[in-house]
C-alpha cells in the first residue's frame, strides 16, 4: 500500500463509532517557550504550610493553614488500636528478611493457623491496614468514615490470579503474539520493544503497587468489565464525586496494545524526521510546525505522490491558518479508519510506502480489538450515568502509547461538559512533559475538559531491566531528582492551564510531602481555590494519613486509593505493598515518628481510649 493511495483514503473516511473525533479548528497552537527546569531548592515550603488562597475569590479573607505536623488532626479518624496496627505493620515492612520471604511466610501461616484464624490475623494486620474489605458492602463503613473526615475514595478491585512465573509467561506469550507472527518465525519488521519477550512475560516482576492482569479469553475480559461496573456503582453509592480505577490490559488482548503502540511511535518518529529536514529538531514538541510547501516537497521526494495529491490530504480544518502542520494535525491522519486492523500501518521511509505492521490479521483478532474498545465505551457510559469519574491507570511503556491514545479518544467523547475520564501520566518517563503538553493543547483546540492523574510511576525497575537486556533506550529519567523535577514541571503546566480556563482537572497522586507543598504554594500564587475542585490529591489507603487528612479537613479535595477483595485473592497485592513500604520505611522515619508522637500525646492527655466521632 503506497502513501499516495493510503493517506487520501485516511482523509476521506469517517471514524468508527468508538474512535470518532472532531476536526481540529484552524487555529494556531498557543506559542510557549519550553519552561526552564525547576530548581528543587525553590519548590519546598517551610512547615507548617500556610496556604493563602484569596486571589480567586476577592471577597474571601480566610487564611487556610495546612500543618502536616499536627498529629491530632492527622489521626483524628483513627482509634488507638489502629495507630498501633500502623506502627506494627510499618515496622515489619522495614525488615528485609520478612519482606523478601513474605509470600512463603504467609503460606506457612495459613497452613499452621488454618483458613479462619489466618484471615483474622490478616485483618488485624496487613489486610486491615491496606485493604478496605472483601466486597462492595463491607467497604462502605470505611468509605463513609473517611468521607466524614474530608477524604473521598478511588475504588480499586485488587484481586489478582495467583499464577506461577511459568504460567504467567505462557499466558503473556499466547496473548501478545499474533497468528501472523507465529508463522513468520521472527522474520518481520517489528521493533524489539513492542514485541513480547518470554523472560519478561511475567509482568509482575519489579512492579510496585500496581495490580497486573493476564489475558485468558474474551469471557474473562467480560468478567473484568462487570467487576469494574460494580466498582463504579459502589463508588456512586458511597462517596461524593468519587473515582473508579480501571486497567486497559484487563479489557482485552494485549497484542492490540503492543501493535497500536508501535504504530503511534513510528508515526511520531516520522514526523520528527520531517521536522529535522526542515531544521526544527531540538525544538519543543508543540513548536515543531512543518512548513506546508517544504512538507509537500519532502513527501514528493520520498515518492509518496504528486504535490497536488499531497495538498488535498491537508486541506480544510487539518491545515493551520499559518500554513503549517504540527504534531496534532499530523496525528489526525491515523484516526479515520473504519476497520481497526487498518490502523496498524506504519511509514517506511526507505520505500516511500505505508506497510502493514503484520502480513495479516485473522477475523478473530479483528473482533478482539473491537471488543476492547466496546468494553471501554460501556465503562465510560456507566461512569457518566452514575456521576463517577473514571481513572485509567498507566502501564508499561510498550503498552502506554496505545492506552493513552484510547483514553484520549474517550475524553473527546465524554469530557465535553466536565472531566469524566482521567488519563494517568508517569513522570519518571523522559517524555512525560511532551505527553502532557500535547494532550493539554489538543483539549484546548477541541474544547473538551482535560483530566489527568500525575504519578511518579510503578514500573521503574522492570522498565530499566527490560530496556538493558533487550537493547533499546531506557525510557526512565536518570535519577530520582530528575523525576521530581519532571513531576513538578508537568504539574505546574497543568496548574497554569487550570488557571487559564478552569476546565482542566488534575489529581496530584503523590506520597511526597514536598510535592504536596509545592502544589499548595502554586495554587496560592495562581489564586486557585480548593473549593473549585480543579485540583485534588491522592494517596494509598493505609499510607501517609498525615498528608491526606489534614488536606481534607482544610477543605482540599483528597482521595484514598481504596483496594478491596477477598483476603486470599488480594495476597499478591499485599505482598507488593510490603515491598513498597520497605523502601519508604528505609528512606524516611517520618510517618512512624508522627504515629509515636500521637500515641504519646494521647497517653499524656488520657486519650488512649479515644474513638473517632464521624
Amino acid at each position: 500500500m503506497s502513501y499516495s493511495r493510503a493517506l487520501p483514503a485516511l482523509a476521506r473516511l469517517k471514524p468508527d463509532r468508538l474512535a470518532r473525533m472532531r476536526r481540529f479548528r484552524s487555529s494556531r497552537a498557543r506559542e510557549k517557550s519550553e519552561e526552564a527546569q525547576l530548581d528543587p531548592a525553590c519548590t519546598l515550603v517551610e512547615k507548617p504550610c500556610d496556604v493563602d488562597l484569596i486571589a480567586a475569590h476577592p471577597d474571601r479573607t480566610t487564611r487556610i493553614c495546612v500543618d502536616f505536623d499536627n498529629t491530632r488532626e492527622a489521626y483524628r479518624s483513627k482509634d488507638t488500636l489502629e495507630l498501633l496496627r500502623s506502627l506494627l505493620v510499618f515496622r515489619l515492612c522495614a525488615y528485609d528478611l520478612l519482606v523478601d520471604r513474605n509470600k512463603e511466610l504467609l503460606d506457612l501461616s495459613k497452613k499452621v493457623l488454618g483458613q479462619t484464624l489466618f484471615e483474622k490475623l490478616m485483618k488485624m494486620t496487613f489486610y486491615g491496614q491496606f485493604v478496605a474489605g472483601e466486597d462492595q458492602d463491607s467497604i462502605k463503613p470505611l468509605m463513609v468514615k473517611n468521607q466524614a473526615f474530608g477524604v473521598g475514595s478511588v475504588l480499586d478491585y485488587s484481586v489478582e490470579e495467583d499464577l506461577t512465573q511459568e504460567e504467567a509467561e505462557k499466558k503473556e506469550m499466547d496473548s501478545c503474539v499474533s497468528e501472523a507472527e507465529k508463522e513468520s518465525h521472527g522474520i518481520d519488521h517489528r521493533e524489539k520493544k513492542y514485541k513480547a519477550h518470554r523472560q519478561f512475560g511475567d509482568r509482575r516482576g519489579g512492579v510496585i503497587s500496581a495490580r497486573t492482569y493476564f489475558y485468558a479469553d474474551e469471557a474473562k475480559c467480560d468478567c473484568h468489565m462487570e467487576t469494574f461496573i460494580k466498582c463504579i456503582k459502589a463508588s456512586a453509592g458511597s462517596s461524593v464525586d468519587g473515582f473508579s480505577a480501571i486497567k486497559m490490559t484487563a479489557l482485552g488482548r494485549p497484542q492490540f496494545l503492543l501493535q497500536f503502540s508501535e504504530v503511534l511511535v513510528k508515526w511520531r518518529r516520522f514526523f520528527n524526521l520531517l521536522a529535522a529536514q526542515q531544521g526544527k529538531d531540538g525544538m519543543a514538541v508543540l513548536e515543531q510546525k512543518l512548513e506546508f510547501e517544504q512538507l509537500q516537497d519532502s513527501l514528493a521526494n520520498l515518492g509518496v505522490g504528486a504535490k497536488q495529491d499531497i495538498e488535498n490530504w491537508f486541506t480544510g480544518e487539518k491545515l493551520g491558518s499559518s500554513g503549517t502542520i504540527d504534531l496534532l494535525d499530523w496525528n489526525s491522519l491515523i484516526n479515520d479508519r473504519t476497520k481497526i486492523s487498518n490502523l496498524l500501518v506504519v511509514p517506511n521511509v526507505e520505500t516511500g510506502h505505508l506497510e502493514p505492521l503484520l502480513s495479516r490479521f485473522t477475523d478473530e483478532e479483528e473482533r478482539q480489538m473491537k471488543r476492547m474498545l466496546q468494553r471501554m465505551d460501556v465503562l465510560a457510559k456507566h461512569a457518566v450515568e452514575n456521576g463517577v469519574r473514571l481513572m485509567v491507570d498507566a502501564e508499561q511503556t510498550y503498552f502506554q502509547p496505545a492506552i493513552s491514545r484510547l483514553t484520549l479518544e474517550m475524553q473527546r467523547i465524554f469530557n465535553k461538559q466536565k472531566p469524566i475520564i482521567f488519563n494517568t501520566y508517569q513522570c519518571y518517563l523522559k517524555e512525560a512533559y511532551d505527553n502532557v503538553s500535547v494532550d493539554v493543547e489538543l483539549s484546548r483546540r477541541e474544547s473538551w475538559c482535560f483530566g489527568a492523574k500525575l504519578v511518579r510511576g510503578a514500573y521503574m525497575h522492570q522498565e530499566r531491566q527490560r530496556a538493558a537486556e533487550i537493547g533499546y533506550e531506557d525510557p526512565i529519567n536518570p535519577d530520582y531528582e530528575s523525576t521530581n523535577r519532571m513531576y513538578h514541571r508537568c504539574l505546574e503546566y497543568v496548574l497554569e492551564e487550570i488557571n487559564h480556563n478552569r476546565k482542566a482537572n488534575v489529581m496530584v497522586a503523590s506520597h511526597n510531602e514536598d510535592t504536596v507543598k509545592f502544589t499548595l504554594e502554586k495554587m496560592n500564587e495562581m489564586g486557585l481555590s480548593p473549593t473549585e475542585n480543579n485540583v485534588c490529591f491522592g494517596q494509598l489507603l493505609g499510607m501517609c494519613d498525615q498528608i491526606s487528612f489534614p488536606l481534607g479537613q482544610a477543605g482540599f479535595p483528597v482521595y484514598k486509593y481504596v483496594p478491596y477483595g477477598p483476603v486470599n485473592e488480594v495476597i499478591p497485592y499485599l505482598c507488593r505493598r510490603a515491598q513498597e513500604n520497605r523502601g519508604i520505611m528505609k528512606g524516611s522515619q517520618r510517618e512512624r515518628s508522627l504515629l509515636f508522637k500521637e500515641l504519646k500525646r494521647r497517653l499524656c492527655e488520657n486519650q488512649l481510649f479515644y474513638k473517632p466521632a464521624c
